[in-house]
């Protein structure tokens, strides 16, 4: 769109650039009917770049000069028609050039925007991204630390358990049978040993032993 919208106005100066070629002999009627045919072309130019709607002082001032041009054509006036041709003409190249130092500052505006936007997207990823990682990493944490928390509380439940347990008795018999010296009768004698012992916890399993001997022979 660009190429074409420079293309015209190159073709509008090489009118414009024959019309002041023209030989003298070919007579000013014919000299000033190119340069208003020229001007015509680069004002119409200028108004398809948007200089009527943007450029309105401009391009009122051109058209104005070109309608001065034919009439001093018509009223037979060729060189005041040729003047005015002319600056009808200047007046399109300011408004053309001024609308493609427009068109080329709102691409590259536009240029820049894109490349701020594809900057600003690639951040928000990378800021999301750390997040993410920052998040997971406090989770796990948090996991490590209640796990650790579980494993002390029931250390804890179990050691009170455990210091609150009523106190037990033990009692050990043992019966030793011995024959008396000289004698056919046993004896018997009976001892029995009673100790206080401290329950282990309730998986704990307490193993009472008893011992007989056999008599001596």
């Amino acid at each position: 769109m660009l190429r074409r919208t420079l293309f015209a106005p190159l073709l509008a100066a090489s009118a414009m650039a024959l019309a002041l070629a023209t030989p003298a002999h070919a007579g000013k009627a014919d000299r000033a009917r190119e340069a208003i045919a020229a001007a015509d072309a680069k004002i119409h130019t200028a108004e398809t770049m948007g200089a009527g709607s943007e450029m309105t002082h401009q391009t009122a001032e051109a058209r104005a000069a070109l309608a001065i041009a034919k009439e001093k054509l018509a009223a037979g006036q060729k060189s005041t028609s040729i003047a005015e041709a002319i600056r009808a003409s200047t007046l399109a190249d300011a408004a053309i050039g001024e609308m493609q130092g427009r068109q080329e500052r709102t691409i590259a505006a536009e240029r820049q925007a894109r490349t701020d936007g594809v900057a600003a997207a690639q951040q928000q990823t990378a800021v999301a991204q750390q997040q993410s990682v920052d998040a997971n990493a406090r989770a796990n944490v948090a996991q490590q630390s209640a796990a650790i928390s579980a494993s002390e509380a029931v250390v804890a439940r179990n050691a009170a358990a455990a210091a609150q347990a009523p106190v037990g008795h033990m009692e050990t018999t043992t019966t030793t049978v011995q024959p008396a010296r000289g004698s056919t009768h046993a004896t018997t004698r009976t001892s029995v040993t009673t100790s206080t012992i401290k329950p282990a916890p309730p998986a704990a399993a307490v193993t009472t032993t008893t011992t007989v001997t056999p008599p001596t022979r």
